[in-house]
């Protein structure tokens, strides 16, 4: 775990502390994330938060980073003895955040959750900014039938398990496989890394089976599965052997769409930080938040139809 400790403080008054640390009231937030080398999609995430909490616009932050539940949970812990006004949190795991966040309650830390729900009563947070990740998981899925193959066997891979992401992701394909008799090769996970996914797919290659589809739950992890298809000369993409599914919308595999080199991504929209601004300055000014869940916006792209405007657009 990465932890930074940019500004602490430690008093129980949290108004009081503000005034008399000379930092002119700037609002002080412990931001705890996912490692910024994940994914682009994490990068793009992290670098949106920095460039929004800032001294300039009246924070003080910190920062903590890990994809262990267990590391999360200290740093949460740390971050609440250092008396933060606000725990941002993305959480690895959805679940085991309970009696932290009643310790934020207890001393007054406001807790707001970003990019990924939890399994906590909705009373330990004052809101959640995410993605619908089941709603993610459907689009893709609903693409996947209207292909009309005349079979799906399918190799599914998997990102880091527990996480939001992994069981929105992961459970629409098991409940559509169950539903409509489509076979899953292989499921592992190769928690959102290439060279995991690559390996995964390699095995497959060589144990013989047959498949026709590949759906990675993130971009990377479907970079590392063509990798191996292209080792062992394998097609993929539009009309080809093998259907290529990603998922985050990075600028680069918009473009494999585009080249129809891939065929499908699902769009993760990570640009949360102006949402998570807007609740806070609503907490500051004392009024009631509207929502408490802020579902982004999100889109699936079909490599027949996607446009070089949709790659500058969207992609990340």
């Amino acid at each position: 775990m990465v932890l930074g400790l940019a500004g602490c403080g430690g008093a129980s008054d949290k108004d009081a502390d503000k005034k008399d640390s000379g930092d002119g009231g700037a609002i002080k937030v412990g931001i705890i994330n996912n490692d910024p080398n994940e994914s682009g999609y994490r990068t793009a995430n992290d670098k949106d938060m920095k460039e929004m909490f800032t001294k300039e616009n009246g924070y003080e932050a910190s920062f903590a980073y890990s994809l262990k539940n267990d590391e999360q949970i200290t740093a949460a812990q740390k971050f609440i003895q250092d008396g933060v006004d606000y725990l941002l949190l993305s959480a690895a795991d959805t679940a085991g955040w309970d009696s932290v966040l009643k310790d934020a309650q207890d001393a007054g830390t406001r807790v707001i959750l970003f990019d990924r729900t939890i399994d906590a009563d909705e009373s330990l947070y004052e809101a959640s900014i995410v993605s619908d990740m089941e709603k993610e998981g459907e689009t893709a899925v609903n693409w996947m039938e209207e292909q009309g193959l005349d079979a799906y066997n399918i190799i599914h891979i998997q990102g880091v398990m527990g996480s939001a992401a992994q069981k929105g992701r992961s459970g629409a394909l098991d409940a559509a496989a169950k539903e409509k008799g489509w076979n899953i090769v292989t499921q592992q996970t190769a928690e959102w890394n290439a060279e995991k996914a690559q390996q995964i797919v390699q095995s497959a290659i060589d144990s013989g089976e047959e498949f026709n589809v590949i759906y990675a739950e993130n971009d990377d992890m479907a970079k590392g599965a063509v990798a191996a298809l292209d080792k062992a000369n394998i097609s993929h993409g539009v009309g080809k052997d093998v259907i290529v599914m990603g998922f985050d919308c990075n600028k680069w595999a918009l473009e494999e769409l585009l080249a129809q080199n891939w065929n499908y991504d699902g769009q993760c929209n990570p640009f949360q930080a102006s949402y998570i601004d807007e609740v806070i300055k609503t907490i500051e000014d004392g009024k009631e938040i509207e929502e408490k869940t802020i579902i982004m916006d999100e889109k699936g792209f079909d490599a027949t139809t996607i446009t070089e405007d949709d790659v500058e657009q969207y992609g990340i």
